[in-house]
């Protein structure tokens, strides 16, 4: 089974999308996803310097639509992904790139959020002087129990000997004072104590946000950040990627997961190599691809091929909804009934405004499974009028 992943803040580095803007479709789609964000997305991929990059609202779009957009050259055509991808996983910021990549929300909702997420980040950082620590090695529980003892949050857990100290900067001294036996404190370079209490203003932000995005149940497994599970409701998908802003990663428990689902093959998006890495030392047997450059495709391809198989998860509905196209009076045709059938592109009714008179069409056919409106009833814009059992499953996907 192949697990596609993406990675979160810290691993980008100056320069890793100039290989990648030298293909003209890629520099097409950036520019999109640039605008959508307001960020000048190339200039920051190619030209702009480690400090720069490291500014929680420049890092945090910049990996999301990196992500995407290589996604979109590794599958040219993105419903081929389906039939080979086994589940889906992003590190902290990257839950919103994987997101969309299982369609649960779009490629432009996500950048939206992203960038409302980077800046509410990066304002609740400015609120408190906070860092991050890694700790490498020593033993779990002492690690644990000494964060516990100063203060600290593990923010990551990131597998045996990879766990992740948020804090305030005094906290964080106060450890490396006292650091636990057999452990290497290792500063990181970020802009505050993300995945902690320190960043709860943010998700009230990215929550009133949120409510507003429609949601799409995902098309491949995607596995959580917050506790390894599979989530199959769209509005939990997002619901977890919000809330995980001011929770710990526990991608210790997301690699569990991965091993139970029976994963043999990661691959990890751009700029990719921190999330192989960690697997390449905690989940043994499972082969990986760090895909960091455009040249890598076709053996990237290959890879998907040797371990894609299809997700099992149904994401094809078993009725259709029509709805009303406009606002106005809905007049229902008598022929169409309960239990009866219609043809493609036939007439089920029509809506009636103020202007004109739209017909309702049924574009793929089916027998009527429940009227959900009456003849002569008022109906808005979107409003569900009937269920239809389509006469091919396939016209759904």
């Amino acid at each position: 089974m192949l697990v596609i992943v993406a990675p979160g803040q810290g691993a980008q580095t100056p320069g890793f999308l100039e290989p990648w803007l030298e293909d003209p479709h890629y520099a097409e789609r950036l520019g999109w996803l640039s605008a959508v964000a307001d960020l000048d997305l190339v200039h920051y991929g190619t030209k702009a310097d480690a400090e720069t990059i490291r500014d929680t609202a420049i890092a945090q779009p910049l990996l999301v639509a990196s992500s995407l957009v290589a996604a979109l050259q590794l599958f040219p055509h993105p419903s081929d992904a389906y039939g080979k991808v086994g589940a889906v996983a992003g590190h902290s910021v990257g839950e919103l790139a994987v997101a969309a990549g299982a369609r649960a929300i779009t490629a432009e909702q996500a950048m939206v959020l992203v960038r409302e997420r980077g800046r509410a980040m990066a304002a609740a950082a400015a609120a408190t002087p906070t860092s991050m620590t890694a700790v490498l090695g020593g033993d779990r529980e002492e690690v644990l129990e000494k964060l516990a003892t100063h203060g600290l949050t593990p923010a990551n857990d990131n597998g045996p000997g990879q766990i992740v100290a948020a804090g305030t900067v005094e906290q964080l001294a106060a450890l490396a004072a006292d650091p636990p036996g057999k452990a290497r404190l290792v500063p990181l370079s970020v802009a505050g104590a993300f995945h902690t209490t320190h960043m709860a203003p943010a998700v009230e932000r990215l929550s009133t946000l949120a409510a507003a995005v429609t949601t799409h149940d995902p098309r491949t497994r995607v596995i959580s950040n917050r506790d390894g599970h599979v989530v199959h409701d769209g509005r939990e998908v997002l619901s977890r990627i919000v809330a995980q802003v001011a929770n710990p990663v526990r991608w210790d428990l997301v690699m569990e997961t991965m091993l139970d689902l029976g994963v043999t093959g990661m691959l990890e998006m751009p700029p990719a190599g921190t999330l192989t890495g960690i697997a390449r030392r905690a989940m043994k047997g499972v082969e990986t691809f760090a895909l960091k450059t455009p040249d890598q495709l076709e053996d990237a391809r290959a890879f998907v091929t040797e371990h894609g198989a299809p997700s099992p998860m149904e994401t094809t509905p078993t009725w259709r909804m029509l709805v009303s196209p406009s606002k106005g009076t809905f007049h229902q045709h008598a022929e169409v009934v309960e239990g009866g059938t219609i043809p493609a592109q036939s007439a089920i009714g029509a809506v009636a405004g103020l202007r004109d008179e739209t017909p309702v069409l049924a574009p793929h056919g089916g027998t009527v499974v429940e009227w959900l409106v009456h003849d002569g009833d008022l109906v808005s814009p979107g409003q569900p009028l009937v269920r239809l059992h389509p006469h091919a499953q396939g016209a759904l996907a």
